[in-house]
């Protein structure tokens, strides 16, 4: 059986991010052999252009996360209806310098929560209009837009209600499929 490594890239910065809680929740469905491996977007610098061909330590890390991962997983807050500018810049630097896109190639999944009915359903279609645009194949469905409420996801990042959890790792489970097609 093969191993697949998952770069993931949570949007929030927040240490006390749902997002985050969701991120590690899905990490606790995984089967044994895929590993997720955790991008750290608060290191990255705001892109400069002046500085694409001597990258900032960071943003080389970033780079290398993203050409060594079988997979992407991109879990988003939504912010004033788009992605978070964490997001944003660490997609910036890993599309630069030109010819050198890090994306192309790659296949994705996208999730994420909000306390909002509708989740981050404005953040996620942003999001897979830029991934389209670097190179990225998005898994389509089903799309999770989560509703975050007291206690749905615990202090162990358990997923405590039985019908968000079934979703959840039915949703998973064809993410991990998607990555192992795409990998063979």
């Amino acid at each position: 059986m093969s191993t697949y490594k998952i770069a993931v890239f949570v949007g929030s910065l927040r240490a006390a991010s749902i997002n985050l809680r969701l991120a590690r929740a899905l990490e606790k469905l995984l089967p044994e052999n895929v590993k997720f491996e955790y991008a750290s977007l608060g290191d990255v610098p705001l892109f400069n252009q002046d500085n694409e061909m001597s990258m900032p330590p960071a943003a080389a890390k970033l780079k290398e996360l993203i050409a060594n991962a079988d997979g992407l997983l991109f879990v988003t807050p939504e912010h004033n209806r788009s992605i978070p500018a964490a997001l944003k810049n660490a997609i910036d630097w890993g599309s630069r310098p030109w010819g050198k896109n890090s994306w192309t190639g790659k296949v994705g999944g996208i999730v994420g929560t909000s306390p909002s009915a509708a989740g981050t359903a404005m953040a996620q279609q942003h999001l897979r209009n830029i991934l389209a645009a670097e190179g990225v194949s998005v898994l389509t469905t089903p799309e999770v837009f989560l509703q975050t409420t007291e206690g749905l996801i615990d202090d162990q990042y358990t997923i405590t209600n039985e019908g968000t959890r079934k979703f959840l790792q039915g949703w998973l489970d064809r993410y991990v499929a998607w990555v192992a097609k795409h990998c063979a």
